[in-house]
């Protein structure tokens, strides 16, 4: 497939890993449940739509997590892609417990993380997860419990690459001493960039960079502001100029921009092809500072 049928792959590529080569423009998962990231969508059709035109337009790395719904998304994954394009890289990430719409509590007890890598295996229909990522770290159980049981896990061979959600350097580092770390997945775009420093040292460590929330552009996209100047400028939306900063920003950066919706998937996607000039480049650095 070229990129003109599949846009997405104009966004370059990166291995995760060293082993697992994704198209840098990803989707996360996790607003395919109902309001509040809790029980079945308002149209689960249209969530089985989205994630087959997910995989039309070249995207391969598709982000979930069992405590999505909890495991709405992870059951409409598998019904509408299984059995999986050979590319796919299914990431996931376990260490939440719901207790209801927008609630979330950290949870990382070694038997709970090996529960729920075993039910992704279950729900998603996989015999191995490409990449398991723990959600949070729990401040209650040693960080040496919860990275070492997805170590174990690894080792048994259910699970490919680890990942870590909402760390910081040092965080990181101590993983690291534990297992190899493939990726990260932190709070990172145009308008908030606390994790600038897991980003440059996730870039030299040949790490993967998921941020999350990519395109909470918020007050900077309002009529009149510079963000939206530039984007009437370039013909494109905020949403497609905030993607386009992120893919520019550094070559590990694997954005996973979430919808319901095929139409706003398909804004997203065109992100990919859409290249800064070093002066919007600066324009776009100047707008969030």
């Amino acid at each position: 497939m070229n990129q003109l049928a599949q846009p997405a792959k104009a966004s370059g590529e990166f291995s995760i890993g060293g082993g697992l080569p994704v198209t840098r423009l990803g989707y996360g998962a996790m607003q395919l449940p109902g309001p509040g990231v809790w029980g079945e969508p308002r149209d689960a059709d249209e969530a089985v739509r989205v994630l087959r035109r997910v995989v039309d337009l070249g995207v391969n790395l598709i982000d979930t997590a069992d405590a999505y719904g909890p495991n709405v998304a992870d059951l409409l994954i598998k019904r509408a892609l299984h059995p999986y394009p050979a590319d796919l890289v299914i990431a996931t990430k376990v260490g939440f417990t719901r207790q209801g719409p927008g609630r979330w509590t950290p949870l990382g007890r070694p038997e709970y993380l090996r529960q729920q890598a075993e039910l992704g295996l279950r729900h998603l229909g996989l015999e191995q997860i490409p990449l398991l990522q723990l959600h949070r770290i729990d401040p209650t159980v040693p960080l040496a419990d919860q990275v070492g049981e997805l170590a174990k896990l690894r080792a048994e061979g259910k699970v490919r690459y680890i990942g870590l959600s909402e760390v910081s350097v040092d965080q990181l580092r101590a993983a690291q001493e534990i297992t190899p770390i493939a990726t990260v997945q932190n709070l990172y775009n145009l308008a908030n960039r606390g994790a600038e420093d897991l980003l440059d040292y996730s870039a030299a460590n040949g790490i993967g960079f998921i941020p999350w929330f990519p395109l909470a552009t918020g007050e900077l996209a309002k009529p009149g502001t510079r963000l939206a100047e530039i984007a009437g400028r370039r013909g494109a939306s905020p949403s497609q100029l905030a993607l386009a900063w992120l893919l520019r920003r550094s070559p590990v950066m694997l954005p996973i921009p979430g919808t319901s919706s095929v139409a706003h998937l398909e804004d997203n996607v065109a992100a990919a092809g859409l290249e800064l000039t070093d002066g919007e480049y600066a324009e776009l650095e100047a707008v969030a500072r």
